[in-house]
């Protein structure tokens, strides 16, 4: 998968998370919501966010970095979670970060779909999907390998393992095969391509 080519180049930030304001014992949890305005959305997963919001602010050792899409989102989000945000329970970023760095310094992600679900899947951090559309094919076949774990209602929330993450892991190393792959694939089609035709 195209996530596997690229998340070799990630340079790991040991101070996000002091960026973030979060400390280093508790339990961080990156959470993207579902991608609300598009075509695809189902509502149900709007329901399953609030549901695992909910789980997670129970709970007195985790954080929860919430990415939204978009700055529309971003407001609801921080009208409905005004409590748990003044609390500093929930922690909207105000300013961009580095996703691959935020998702290799989460002790795990839940996500409303998308490259993020992925890109953990390829660091190895373990990931939750609480999108409700159509799954595609990448996402079926991480959920297969147990890559990824799909949350398709509220039963399934208890799926969620909340727990630390070691934090001294070395990335993985798959995506350089992946790249080379892809290289050597480029290049047999250059050179045939370029090689001159006999008469």
């Amino acid at each position: 998968m195209k996530e596997d080519v690229y998340i070799s180049n990630l340079k790991p930030d040991s101070s996000l998370r002091t960026q973030l304001g979060l400390d280093q014992t508790g339990i961080v949890v990156t959470v993207r919501p579902p991608a609300t305005e598009a075509h695809y959305h189902n509502p149900e997963a709007e329901i399953l966010l609030e549901s695992v919001l909910n789980l997670l602010t129970q709970r007195p050792d985790v954080r929860v970095v919430l990415v939204p899409r978009n700055e529309h989102q971003a407001q609801e989000l921080r009208m409905q979670w005004r409590t748990w945000i003044a609390d500093h329970k929930i922690v909207i970023p105000e300013h961009v970060v580095n996703g691959l760095n935020l998702i290799w310094s989460s002790d795990l992600v839940i996500s409303g779909g998308g490259t993020m679900n992925r890109e953990a899947a390829a660091l190895g951090v373990p990931v939750y999907s609480i999108f409700r559309g159509k799954i595609g094919a990448v996402d079926r076949y991480l959920a297969e390998k147990g890559r990824l774990t799909l949350i398709e209602s509220l039963e399934d929330i208890r799926k969620i393992v909340i727990t630390r993450r070691a934090q001294d892991q070395e990335l993985p190393m798959k995506s350089s095969a992946a790249r080379d792959c892809i290289v050597e694939s480029i290049m047999s089609i250059v050179e045939h391509q370029c090689l001159p035709t006999r008469r």
